[in-house]
Formats: C-alpha cells, sequence, structure tokens
C-alpha cells in the first residue's frame, strides 16, 4: 500500500498543490435551500462541484502529510490516506468534461455515490490509526495538540465534504427519500426540534434499555420567544442534530443509570429544554447522572483520552461506548454551521449539555478548514514553556535561606 501512496501522490501532487491554492467557498444553508428550492440545476451543481469537492480535498490531503511520520506509517491512516487520494484522481477525470455531454452527469452523480461510500468509514478508521499510534509510540502531550488541532479539522472537512454530496444527490438523484417528500436535499426547511429530540431519546433509550433493562424517562420543555404559543421550528439538516441529541442522550443515560441503578427512588428523568431567542436556538440536555470534575471536560473532547474500550468494526454495531469521539464529533456538526456545542456539569450532582444553532438560516455559513500558512506554523511550531504556574506535588519550601542555613548548625 505504501508503494500505491508514493505513486499515486508522486503523479497528481501538482493537483493537489494546484487544488489546495484555492479556499473552499463556504455556502449558508439558506443558500443550499434556495438553490434546491428555486433553480435547482443539475449543469450548475456540477460545475460548482468538479471544482470545489477537489479543492475541499486538496485542503485537507495538503494538511494530512504534515502530521508525524509515525502516525502517518500507521496501517489504518494509510489506508485513509488511499481513499482520498483515490476520490481525488477519480473527480480530476472531471475537470475538463462539458455537461453538455449526455452521460457526463449521470456518470458524475454515479461517481459521488460510490465515493460516499468509499468514505463511509473514515472516522472509526482514522480512530483505529490513532489508537495504533498510542499503543506503539505513547502519549506526548505537543503530539496530541496537533492531532486533535489536525482531526477537529479534516473530521469537518469530512462532513463539509459528505453535505455537499448529498445535497446533489438527494436533489438530482433516485435516492430521495419518500418518508420526507419536503426535504430540500438533506434540509428540513421546517424542522420541528422537539421530535428529533424525542426520535433521538428514543433510540438511546432502546439501547439502554438493551445493555442496562433499564432508562430514565424524558422531559421536554419548549420556550419560544418570537412566538410563544407556537412549537419551535429550525431550518437545519434533521440527521446533524440527530446525531448530537443522540450522543447527548446515550451519555446521560449511561451516567443515571450507573449511578442510580439501586436507587429505591427510581430514575431520574433526563430533562430536555429548547429555546428560541433572536440569534439563537438553544437545546440543553440535563442529567443527574453524577456529573464530571471539572478536570475532566477538556478530556471529553479530546480524541487522544478516549477512555472506552476498543469497539468493533463490524458493521451495524452500535455501542453505548465508541472510541470516545462521539461529544468532540458532536462539537464539530454543532460548529460546522456557526453552532457549538458545551458542557457544563457539577460533579456529585449531574451534567448540562447545551447545543447552539444559529435561529436564522442566512446567518448559518459553512464553517470550513484552510490550508494556509497559518495551520502549517501549527505543525512546525515547538512547544513552549508553560507561562502559567503549575501545582507540583511536593509543596515549595519557601523557608528563607538564612533560616536554613542557621537550622543546619
Amino acid at each position: 500500500m505504501r508503494i500505491f501512496i508514493s505513486s499515486l501522490l508522486k503523479n497528481t501532487n501538482p493537483k493537489i498543490e494546484y487544488y489546495s491554492r484555492f479556499s473552499p467557498s463556504p455556502l449558508s444553508i439558506k443558500q443550499f435551500l434556495d438553490f434546491g428550492r428555486e433553480n435547482a440545476c443539475e449543469k450548475t451543481s456540477y460545475m460548482f462541484l468538479r471544482k470545489e469537492l477537489p479543492v475541499r480535498l486538496a485542503n485537507t490531503m495538503r494538511e494530512v502529510n504534515l502530521l508525524p511520520d509515525n502516525l502517518l506509517s500507521q496501517p489504518s491512516v494509510r489506508l485513509v490516506q488511499k481513499w482520498y487520494m483515490q476520490s481525488f484522481v477519480e473527480l480530476l477525470d472531471y475537470e475538463n468534461r462539458k455537461p453538455e455531454d449526455p452521460h457526463v452527469l449521470n456518470d458524475f452523480l454515479e461517481l459521488l455515490i460510490e465515493i460516499r461510500n468509499r468514505h463511509n468509514d473514515v472516522v472509526p478508521t482514522m480512530a483505529q490509526g490513532v489508537i495504533e499510534y498510542k499503543e506503539r509510540f505513547g502519549f506526548d502531550p505537543f503530539i496530541s495538540s496537533n492531532i486533535q488541532y489536525f482531526l477537529d479539522r479534516f473530521y469537518t472537512n469530512r462532513i463539509s465534504f459528505r453535505m455537499l454530496i448529498n445535497q446533489h444527490t438527494l436533489l438530482f438523484g433516485n435516492d430521495t427519500n419518500p418518508a420526507h417528500p419536503k426535504h430540500i436535499g438533506s434540509i428540513d426547511p421546517t424542522c420541528s426540534v422537539a421530535e428529533v429530540v424525542s426520535d433521538a431519546y428514543d433510540t438511546a433509550k432502546m439501547l439502554c434499555d438493551k445493555y442496562y433493562l433499564a432508562a430514565p424517562e424524558l422531559k421536554i420543555e419548549e420556550f419560544n420567544m418570537k412566538a410563544p404559543e407556537k412549537p419551535i421550528q429550525v431550518v437545519y439538516v434533521p440527521s446533524h442534530l440527530f446525531h448530537m441529541l443522540f450522543e447527548l442522550f446515550k451519555n446521560s443515560m449511561r451516567a443515571t443509570v450507573e449511578l442510580h441503578e439501586d436507587s429505591k427512588e427510581g430514575l431520574p428523568p433526563v430533562k430536555a429544554k429548547v429555546t428560541l431567542g433572536k440569534e439563537d436556538l438553544s437545546i440543553k440536555i440535563s442529567d443527574r447522572g453524577g456529573g464530571v470534575p471539572l478536570r475532566k471536560i477538556d478530556r471529553l473532547f479530546n480524541y487522544m483520552y478516549s477512555t472506552a474500550p476498543t469497539p468493533s468494526l463490524e458493521p451495524g454495531a452500535v455501542p453505548l461506548a465508541g472510541f470516545g469521539y462521539g461529544l468532540p464529533i458532536s462539537r464539530l456538526y454543532a460548529r460546522y454551521f456557526q453552532g457549538d456545542l458545551k458542557l457544563y456539569s457539577m460533579e456529585g450532582v449531574g451534567t448540562d449539555a447545551v447545543i447552539y444553532l444559529k435561529a436564522l438560516s442566512s446567518e448559518s455559513f459553512e464553517r470550513l478548514p484552510v490550508f494556509n500558512k497559518s495551520a502549517w506554523r501549527h505543525y512546525k511550531t515547538s512547544p513552549e514553556a508553560d507561562d502559567w504556574s503549575n501545582p507540583s506535588r511536593e509543596p515549595r519550601d519557601a523557608t528563607p535561606s538564612d533560616v536554613k542555613r542557621k537550622g543546619e548548625f
């Protein structure tokens, strides 16, 4: 595989370098929606994607090569590199093919479906590569910081890549979902937030019941500042929202059941509060699962700190604890359209997890990584000494030196 990647790199490096000079073009949910609703033209989409997809791939491929050699040499990371290289080369075939050719649009559509399927397992495969690296070379804080920076950007790029492909294939292919005829591609113009909350809860509850034979109940509240009597709706990608909520419910249920399984009072409910203001749509998931110490909060979002056992890579397996990537990936989904995901925990009581989304689709622009000098410097800059005091294990001896000398006689 190493020889295959090297030969491919040699032939395509000039093209990768060329396309990486362009910055990706971020789109807003409103732009996705307007294009799909009013003037969905397959030729226009093709002309945009045949350049934009290689640009996004090239930006992330240049960044992959800045990773430590010891990580790049891991079999799983090499496999991911091979997938990206193959997809990039296949997209280059359409660089100069005109949409007027009767076969081009259909061939391009089929290629996008192939590429999407090829990249289905990128997240667990890259996660496996990090595990392989950690088992061989241990934990290094500087390398960990670089891997964290890279994976946040790499997985965000993947989310955006799939978003573009899904919009094209859903609008112009045959994989339209008959259950959601009003969706514009993968976007629901009137997404009922409470319904997605309930769906995510039900799916997590089914898992929790299977593993623990019990699950906490759900209580939902809505506060619509814009229209107090109406349920809250948003223009959004329901699958993204479901992904975030499902992860949060899994964590809350697991913590609640493990803390209260022997309690006479039974399991305290998990609470969901959905609020809509002028700028933000916020969803808070609250549990009484005992909380997390402040010291460990940041680790929950760190790819190198996974405490869960390595799960099976078999298809169809949905464990309650996976690679430990659920929270960081969910935060990337929230940030992708300018939102965020934050945890507020009180050790001994429980945790509040808040998803923040933009209330307006015109403000929900893609947040995309760009390969440039700033990104390059992040990998090349050596770690500096900490400019804040660090508590040592042993208390410092603050006795004045002259007193010490007297004591010596």
